[in-house]
């Protein structure tokens, strides 16, 4: 059955998380990454159970770290040092401790723009520069923009921050990407750290851990968005083979930020929760056909190149009635100020996420939410037909 069956729009409109509460009731709300399930309930069992026994204070020990790696070997081959890891409250706050720990103040945060727009925000918090090396035009890696990017900044003191898999494109950077963006950073003296927090959410494509290609780099993962629990906040700091003194150096304050409740309920997801997972993603395979279906129908001045993971869509807007020349490309995190996403909000009333807010390459797109009911989907898709 497909899991996004089991909530009624009704309860779903009941939920009191932003998705569902930040616009008005009468918008249907396709933006901010949460999907509209129930927990795995091997999830909820543990949760409940912890609950029960009392077992609500702060975590401890590589439980955690040990889950993910029996996770990452079975479905990605990847082996896990455990005694290179640490837990934080979440991967963003994991990157901004890395951003902080890497470069000076003042220092370079290379990003691949279009990119998930908190990477430029928590960047400019860490007082640290960014600096843009776009995508090509098939939405993959432009290595010699990131090896220019590099050359630029690279001496005084510079990291990239990578999406793998790319959010908002949905494109999994193949092993022989990974590997050249490894080399060009080394001769640069440039670290990496990589988002892979949409890494379970494979449909297409090998998924290459990034810690398993460059000893210098990280990785950072985390059961919150494949298993919808971004409520529930923790995550993991994968290092490469040389990278133990760096882990060492993370101050202890950081790891007092993880949820001990929230570390049970992800190694449940990570040992017991795949069979739900599986389910997910053969659901989230019939929407991606549905919207294509939807698109042709309804929007064909839309166009889409179906990525390769993650339950998101990244819609090309500029062919349409709904394209704005003057869209701003600070609109912010949350991005639904400006562009076809303001049209689709006030003209449809349909939430979307606004391209502009992912920087270069972010004009004229807007970010589309494929975890939910199909119907809902559907009327979205027919709304915004009747004004792009």
């Amino acid at each position: 059955m497909d899991p996004f069956l089991q909530v009624p729009l009704a309860d779903l409109r009941d939920r009191t998380s932003i998705k569902w509460r930040f616009f008005e009731p009468d918008v249907l709300p396709l933006w901010v990454a949460e999907m509209d399930v129930l927990p795995a309930e091997p999830i909820t069992e543990a949760v409940h159970a912890a609950m029960l026994r009392g077992d609500t204070g702060y975590p401890h020990g590589t439980g955690y770290a040990e889950a993910f790696g029996r996770f990452a070997a079975d479905r990605w081959g990847a082996a896990v040092a455990v005694d290179r890891t640490a837990l934080v409250s979440d991967v963003m706050m994991g990157a901004f401790e890395l951003i902080r720990m890497l470069t000076p103040p003042g220092g370079a945060v290379i990003v691949t723009s279009p990119v998930y727009p908190p990477f430029h925000a928590y960047s400019a918090h860490a007082e640290r520069q960014v600096v843009e090396a776009p995508l090509g035009p098939d939405l993959r890696l432009d290595l010699a923009a990131i090896e220019e990017a590099c050359a630029r900044v690279g001496g005084t003191g510079a990291v990239v921050l990578l999406c793998n898999p790319h959010n908002p494109t949905g494109t999994v950077h193949t092993r022989a990407e990974l590997e050249s963006l490894a080399e060009i950073t080394a001769r640069h003296g440039v670290r990496v750290i990589a988002d892979e927090v949409h890494a379970p959410l494979l449909f297409d494509a090998t998924f290459t851990p990034y810690w398993t290609v460059d000893p210098r780099g990280f990785s950072l993962s985390s059961a919150s968005k494949a298993w919808n629990l971004a409520g529930l906040r923790t995550a993991l700091i994968v290092g490469g083979a040389e990278t133990a003194d760096d882990l060492a150096g993370i101050a202890e304050v950081v790891s007092h930020g993880p949820s001990h409740i929230a570390s049970i309920a992800h190694v449940a997801a990570f040992d017991d929760g795949r069979a739900w997972l599986d389910d997910v993603l053969l659901a989230l395979r019939e929407h991606r056909a549905l919207l294509a279906r939807l698109l042709a129908e309804h929007a064909p001045a839309i166009r889409w190149r179906p990525g390769e993971a993650t339950f998101l869509a990244w819609l090309d807007c500029s062919g349409t009635r709904v394209a704005d020349p003057g869209a701003r490309a600070d609109a912010g995190y949350i991005g639904l100020s400006t562009g076809p996403a303001k049209a689709f909000l006030e003209q449809a009333r349909v939430g979307l996420s606004a391209g502009e807010a992912f920087g270069t390459g972010g004009e004229n797109h807007v970010r589309l939410n494929l975890g939910t009911r199909p119907e809902v989907i559907e009327e979205a898709v027919r709304r915004m037909g009747e004004v792009a």
